[in-house]
C-alpha cells in the first residue's frame, strides 16, 4: 500500500531553486531515510510533501484536506518546543486530536515505546532536550496514522536512545505502516532504514536498498567522504572516515 507519492515535486524559495523534479514513494513497510549534505532540502523536501510550503508538482498528502491529512500521516518538525507545562502523559495523548477521542490505549502503548512511563507526570517544558525530544517522538506515535514523517528524530538522543528509537520505527513498519525520516548518522540509516534516498544537487541521486546506494562513488559525490563498510553479525557497520575531493 503506498501511504505518499510525489511527482515532479519542485520547490523554490527565496528565489532560489531548492529542488527539481523530485519523484518518490513510501509504502506500508518502509523505514525511508532520507539523507545528504545540509542545506540540500531534506526538510524542505518533507515540508513540501505536507503541504506546509508551496511547491509544485503532486503531494498526495498535501492534496488532502488538513483533517484527512492529520489521520494519514504524523508529522514531527525538527524544530521542538514544547509551549506549556503539561505532563507528559498529557503531551502524549495530544496525538489523539486528530482521531477527536479520548483513546487511552495507544498514549500507554507511546509511553511505553519511548519508555517515558517513569516521567508521565513530570511537566514537559521541565525535561532534558533528549527526554523532550523522546515525549515529541510518542505524542506523534499515538497520533496512530499510517505514514510517520520525522525531521532528525533521533538527533541529540544518546546512543541508547537513538538506537531504541530506531528499532521502535523499524518495529512500526514491520506492522504493517511507513516511516519516512531524515537522517545524519549514516550508520544507523545503514542498520535500521529499508531504503535511502541521497538527495544532492537539487534532486534524487540514488533511491534503494541501503548496501546498493552508499557506494564509495555516492558517498564521495553526495557527502565528500569515504567510509568504511563491513557486513557484521549484528548487521551493516558504516563508518565515515575522512574527507574526499
Amino acid at each position: 500500500m503506498t501511504l505518499l507519492t510525489l511527482t515532479q515535486m519542485s520547490v523554490n524559495l527565496r528565489g532560489r531553486s531548492v529542488l527539481t523534479d523530485v519523484n518518490l514513494t513510501v509504502s506500508a513497510g518502509e523505514v525511508v531515510g532520507l539523507i545528504g549534505r545540509n542545506g540540500v532540502g531534506k526538510t524542505t523536501l518533507m515540508r513540501a510533501a505536507l503541504g506546509l510550503i508551496p511547491a509544485s508538482g503532486h503531494s498526495s498528502l498535501a492534496d488532502m484536506s488538513a483533517n484527512a491529512r492529520a489521520r494519514a500521516a504524523a508529522w514531527m518538525p525538527q524544530t521542538r518546543e514544547i509551549a506549556w507545562p503539561v505532563s507528559v502523559a498529557d503531551l502524549v495523548a495530544l496525538g489523539r486530536l486528530p482521531h477527536d477521542d479520548n483513546a487511552q490505549a495507544p498514549v500507554e502503548a507511546a509511553l511505553a515505546h519511548m519508555a517515558l512511563g517513569p516521567l508521565r507526570n513530570r511537566r514537559a517544558t521541565n525535561l532534558s532536550g533528549g527526554e523532550q525530544a523522546r515525549a515529541l517522538i510518542a505524542r506523534a506515535l499515538a497520533q496512530e496514522t499510517p505514514l510517520l514523517m520525522a525531521d532528525e528524530p533521533i538527533s541529540g538522543l544518546d546512543p541508547a536512545h537513538q538506537i531504541a528509537t530506531m528499532e521502535v520505527f523499524a518495529g512500526i513498519a514491520a506492522a504493517g505502516r511507513g516511516v519516512m525520516l531524515t537522517l545524519h548518522d549514516i550508520g544507523l540509516a545503514a542498520r535500521h532504514c529499508t531504503r535511502l534516498v541521497i538527495l544532492s544537487d537539487g534532486g534524487v541521486l540514488a533511491d534503494g536498498p541501503p548496501g546498493e546506494v552508499l557506494t564509495p562513488a555516492n558517498l564521495a559525490q553526495a557527502f565528500g567522504i569515504s567510509a568504511f563498510h563491513a557486513d557484521s553479525p549484528d548487521g551493516p557497520v558504516f563508518q565515515p572516515l575522512r574527507r574526499v575531493t
